[in-house]
């Protein structure tokens, strides 16, 4: 008789069975058709390995070592390999389970009150729990096969780490929250008299949110919410000059005056607020976003003016801001156009642009946009690409509202596997998606556990749509049936390459099939948000560290696949490689369909050499705008500047023309958002290198 030693001590029958199944599973991993026969005479293979040696008793791990050789000897390679792969993966999660994992159980659902400062919401239990730990806690709770499509790479569950602790974004109902007031837990703030203070609590409500958070936050309707607070600041303003004795000529002027100052001073510290204060237990700041430029009145106009001049204007040296991310929408009738009442503002918008490479620009005139506009629902988006409009449970719009969760698919993978038939592809894709979506209800099922005091501001002081009326002891369902559940694709660039050897930029048919494959996964969240009645959408996911997670398992898996594997990361969701030299105008036109498509989130961006002026960038706008249906658009170039003095740096210069310093920031857009060149992940950074610039086209449009 033999006897199988399990990893903890304890010894049961050899049973030949487990090791068929895990062959057939590994091949089934790979979408590998392996006959039973073959199965089980890979299985005979492993016995006499066994009986030859003579053995009585042996480890789990030394089977599985003889299955891994005995795959590969017999010219099943790629089977051997994602075995491999597989048990890697499993021996991290066996490693990591120990006494903690039983501890972070219980920290999630309660953090300890050893500190009578620590509260019980999201930032206080991560205090606690060590963010990979948790990760793998979640891995180890979750049914098996949810896990390991995670771990063999098929599907990513982004923010394994808040998985079960919070949701991840808000559009945050700014006006309204400031004209109620609101209380972070030791206090009530009431509603500001003064734009200063209205500026100073918008920063703290960003702040407060994201500790409850692990996503970013955003003022959807920024420059109209801030409006409100212009109108009183001016009454004490008059009153306070008629205190003066100021004669009535001149108090207008001087009123006015005033107030711009005022605006300015406020506007000003919210841009050195949002890069200076932290959240989430002090490791970053929020990740913030900000929506303006469809001002309703000359008020909100000013707000608006008064905010991108001193975004433009940097921080204390002229530095880059990294944050806020800046969204200006665009309309016509609005600012869009020279005759419009509020196109000055579009030029200062493109100005600003021109240097900070904020604000990034949305299309109030796309198709999708339009319908809501018409309705008096004014569409908004993140930095990070986050949109929400429809809504299967309630009214539309965007305020109080955000993505519950996001889990991304694979897609290059698929491809790979298709083995050039399309059929094959979307037979594949479609065990995908049902996979995605269970693991997105599984999550669901674990975040309604969760109370309203675990979420003590977002929830408990009403941010969020759907906690109206909940008491801090119910659940937070009614909130999840609001938000958007996220269904996200990378690397569309290399599917199409692995199906039939082209990318979308480079032929028809690839950019034919490129809309088919993201319109069959649009369809699919459509239908299952009426079958489901939750809001299931479809992402373009940023993929920051994806982007390199995914090609790491698949070239161990698949080895280097030329435009596919043969790079150090995927190409961001549907865009065209950013290698791969293309005009503007057909990079807007190759990218359009695909935002009407992705109403979860997307961006388009456009790379400049060095920094362009405002004119150039209002000229591509203009045409993206007028001639597709484009929605979110991002100018990218490379930003540098002095540490020491804060002069810009042109062209290649690589030392300061100002104070010979040669201690130089570079700035660059990762997937959204602005960072430090040096923040930059593995991933990322190969991918900036690779960055084309489309400049010499920019005149050929016009």
């Amino acid at each position: 008789m033999l006897h199988v030693v399990k990893r903890d001590g304890r010894e049961a029958d050899f049973n030949s069975l487990k090791i068929t199944e895990a062959v057939k599973g590994a091949a089934q991993e790979i979408s590998f058709e392996i006959k039973e026969s073959e199965a089980v005479e890979l299985t005979q293979k492993v016995i006499k390995k066994i009986e030859d040696g003579n053995i009585t008793k042996i480890s789990v791990e030394d089977i599985q070592n003889m299955v891994e050789k005995s795959l590969i000897e017999n010219g099943y390679k790629e089977i051997g390999l994602a075995y491999s792969n597989y048990r890697k993966e499993r021996t991290k999660i066996r490693d990591i389970k120990s006494d903690l994992m039983k501890a972070i159980g219980q920290i999630g659902v309660e953090t300890d009150r050893d500190n009578a400062n620590v509260g019980n919401n999201f930032s206080s239990k991560l205090l606690r729990i060590a963010s990979e730990s948790n990760k793998w806690h979640n891995l180890a709770s979750m049914p098996k096969h949810l896990a390991k499509a995670h771990e063999n790479g098929d599907i990513y569950y982004h923010d394994l780490d808040s998985y079960n602790l919070t949701t991840n974004c808000l559009h945050i109902p700014t006006g309204e929250i400031l004209q109620r007031g609101f209380n972070t837990g030791y206090g009530t703030i009431n509603r500001p008299k003064r734009i200063e203070s209205a500026a100073e609590l918008s920063c703290i409500l960003l702040q407060s949110t994201q500790n409850d958070m692990f996503g970013g936050q955003a003022h959807p309707d920024f420059d109209n919410d801030m409006a409100f607070f212009v109108e009183p600041t001016r009454g004490e303003i008059r009153a306070e000059l008629l205190e003066l004795e100021v004669s009535e000529d001149k108090m207008d002027e001087l009123v006015e005056k005033k107030l711009r100052k005022n605006i300015s001073q406020a506007m000003q510290g919210i841009v050195y607020n949002l890069n200076t204060m932290h959240s989430r237990a002090g490791s970053q700041v929020p990740f913030s976003s900000i929506n303006l430029g469809i001002p309703k009145t000359k008020d909100a106009a000013l707000v608006c003016e008064s905010f991108l001049i001193e975004y433009e204007k940097g921080l204390g040296k002229h530095e880059q801001p990294i944050f806020p991310n800046i969204i200006f929408r665009v309309k016509e009738g609005v600012n869009r156009e020279p005759n419009d009442p509020y196109y000055y503002l579009f030029e200062l918008a493109c100005r600003v642009a021109a240097k900070r490479m904020n604000p990034t620009f949305m299309n109030m005139d796309s198709d999708f946009n339009k319908e809501y506009f018409d309705k008096g629902v004014i569409p908004a988006t993140m930095g990070c690409r986050t949109y929400i409009c429809s809504n299967i449970n309630g009214e539309p719009g965007t305020k109080g509202r955000g993505n519950i969760a996001p889990a991304t698919i694979n897609l290059p993978r698929i491809g790979i596997l298709a083995k050039g038939s399309t059929d094959k592809f979307f037979e594949l894709l479609d065990n995908r998606l049902e996979l995605t979506r269970e693991a997105l209800l599984h999550r669901y099922n674990i975040l309604k556990k969760l109370k309203v005091r675990d979420l003590p501001f977002v929830a408990g002081q009403g941010l969020m749509k759907g906690s109206e009326n909940l008491s801090e002891d119910d659940s937070i369902e009614p909130i999840l049936k609001q938000g958007s559940w996220a269904i996200g694709f990378i690397g569309l660039a290399e599917t199409l390459s692995a199906l039939i050897g082209e990318h979308h930029g480079e032929s028809a048919e690839a950019r034919e099939l490129g809309v088919k494959i993201i319109e069959h996964i649009r369809e699919f969240t459509d239908r299952k948000t009426q079958e489901d009645r939750l809001n299931w959408s479809t992402y373009a996911t940023p993929a920051e560290g994806l982007s390199g997670k995914f090609i790491i398992q698949d070239k161990k898996i698949f080895g280097i696949i030329p435009g596919v594997t043969d790079k150090d990361y995927y190409t961001n969701s549907y865009h065209v490689p950013v290698g791969y030299p293309i005009s503007i105008k057909d990079k807007i036109e190759i990218e359009a369909p695909y935002h009407k498509l992705c109403n979860a989130g997307h961006i388009s961006y456009i790379e400049l050499d060095d920094r362009p002026d405002g004119t150039v960038i209002r000229e591509i706008l203009e045409y993206a705008y007028k001639h597709t249906n484009i929605s979110y658009l991002g100018i990218n170039f490379h930003i540098r500047y002095c540490r020491d003095c804060g002069t810009y740096l042109e062209g290649s210069q690589m030392k300061c023309p100002k104070c010979g310093s040669t201690n130089i920031q570079g700035v660059s857009r990762v997937t959204g958002y602005l960072s430090l060149d040096e923040r930059f992940g593995p991933g990322k950074s190969a991918e900036r290198e690779d960055r084309l610039s489309h400049i010499s086209n920019v005149k050929t449009y016009v």
